[in-house]
């Protein structure tokens, strides 16, 4: 599975027409998002065949460069990650130094935990697992 930006070991991943990094997918749009710059659908559509199984830390960082040609910058970036499985904590610190660099930002500006879903509903029965993302942007 990939999340964040790096590779965790298991038999669990996320399906998806890129890699699958649902993190990276909920940064992305949160800070097109910020930027009234639509969505992860609309910069790298899934009917393109370019973006089958593309990297997303490549659309992330592709967001980003949208955003800096627009006069923007990544302020902040806090993530959740709903999941039973994988944990989070010990992958936290490998996450945020790969986002860090994509986001162009330094390391006390992003920060990624985990909750589980107390073994409840589709997430508590490890069917899949949920990002919320939020994000603030500035003018340079």
């Amino acid at each position: 599975m990939r999340l964040g930006g790096i590779d965790i070991a298991g038999d669990v991943h996320c399906a998806g027409h890129s890699d699958g990094d649902a993190i990276c997918h909920a940064i992305t749009d949160a800070i097109l998002g910020a930027a009234a710059f639509g969505d992860i659908g609309q910069m790298f559509p899934d009917t393109d065949s370019a973006n089958k199984g593309k990297d997303s830390i490549v659309m992330l960082k592709a967001a980003v460069e949208r955003l800096w040609d627009a006069g923007y910058r990544v302020h902040n970036v806090d993530v959740t990650v709903i999941t039973q499985h994988p944990k989070i904590g010990p992958h936290r610190e490998a996450m945020r130094a790969v986002l860090c660099d994509a986001l162009r930002i330094p390391h006390d500006q992003v920060f990624v935990k985990g909750k589980t879903n107390e073994g409840m509903g589709w997430i508590g029965r490890e069917e899949g697992l949920a990002v919320m993302c939020t994000a603030t942007i500035h003018g340079a």
